[in-house]
């Protein structure tokens, strides 16, 4: 347990900014298993929806440094592959 006032300050801001990723990262989590059930189910018009709620959720956790561009990029190519394979 921290004494000081500063490091008293820096576990209740470290607990927030934990709170926000856990939220991104399950809401991340989330639209791509909505994905790949869609995808699964072969439905094209969910899976559309879904598709660009997906990319979009991982362009957010992108931008706010919950998951790095890269790994993002890939990401979303693999989306795109699923997505074109589906309805082709």
């Amino acid at each position: 347990m921290p004494n000081i006032k500063s490091a008293k300050k820096r576990v209740r801001v470290i607990e927030t900014k934990s709170m926000r990723n856990q939220m991104v990262k399950s809401a991340l989590k989330t639209s791509l298993r909505r994905f790949q059930e869609a995808i699964a189910s072969g439905d094209k018009a969910t899976a559309e929806n879904t598709y660009r709620i997906a990319v979009k959720k991982v362009d957010q956790a992108t931008a706010k440094g919950i998951m790095h561009k890269n790994a993002a990029n890939r990401k979303k190519s693999q989306l795109t592959a699923a997505y074109n394979k589906a309805i082709s």
